[in-house]
């Protein structure tokens, strides 16, 4: 099983609605039908430097991560809503044990 994390800091003077949109359109991505089960939310400020989103998702394999990450609505997901409010955005895959 691969787990992809990813973790983002939105730049100056996003709003967190936008953030919201954003993630939801992840939380709603199915691929070849099936939802992923994105499991995303917005950084509370519990703590002083977090960053400001981060979204979990597990894969059965590495085949099917890259198909993730290859899928067009994924992209687009990416370069529409995801782009435009980020200043930086972090990833990694590690497999489960």
């Amino acid at each position: 099983m691969i787990r992809n994390v990813v973790v983002g800091v939105v730049r100056e003077g996003v709003e967190p609605a936008e953030v919201e949109t954003a993630l939801q359109a992840l939380r709603e991505l199915a691929l070849d039908g099936e939802p992923l089960g994105i499991v995303a939310g917005q950084d509370l400020g519990l703590r002083e430097g977090n960053a400001s989103y981060s979204l979990t998702v597990d894969f059965a394999d590495e085949d099917a991560y890259r198909r993730y990450d290859a899928d067009e609505e994924h992209n687009r997901i990416r370069r529409e809503l995801f782009a435009p409010i980020s200043a930086e955005i972090r990833r990694i895959q590690f497999r489960l044990p």
